[in-house]
């Protein structure tokens, strides 16, 4: 199964700035919120790039995809981003793929559910 999403950063600057605390206590982690603050002028495209990741996981999963708020967009340690389902991190996770991109007006994001690798 594969899932994608592409948003533009200016909505999610908007929601942000708008809603504030509200907005991003429905949508992201704490651990998300800590990693986005930390990217400074350009944490909205972070925001946003892990919101087309939780849209194109959704998409992905189907026809019961968990809520935003428990899906958690985290990197490794060479900066390859990875999800945990909460409260089940092993709802998918070893099988679930994902890749973010952003530049100034938009983000985009991939979702693979399935094996990766040559035969």
């Amino acid at each position: 199964m594969v899932g994608t999403d592409i948003i533009e950063v200016a909505r999610i600057e908007n929601l942000i700035k708008q809603k504030g605390d509200k907005f991003l206590k429905k949508i992201y982690t704490q651990r998300e919120i800590d990693y986005c603050e930390s990217k400074g002028p350009n944490k909205y495209q972070h925001y946003a790039g892990r919101f087309a990741a939780k849209e194109a996981i959704t998409k992905a999963i189907g026809n019961r995809p968990p809520s935003l708020k428990n899906i958690q967009i985290t990197n490794d340690e060479n900066g390859v981003p990875y999800v945990d389902i909460n409260p089940d991190p092993t709802f998918l996770s070893p099988s679930l793929h994902i890749s973010i991109s952003h530049v100034k007006k938009y983000a985009v994001a991939f979702a693979y559910i399935g094996p990766l690798g040559h035969n």
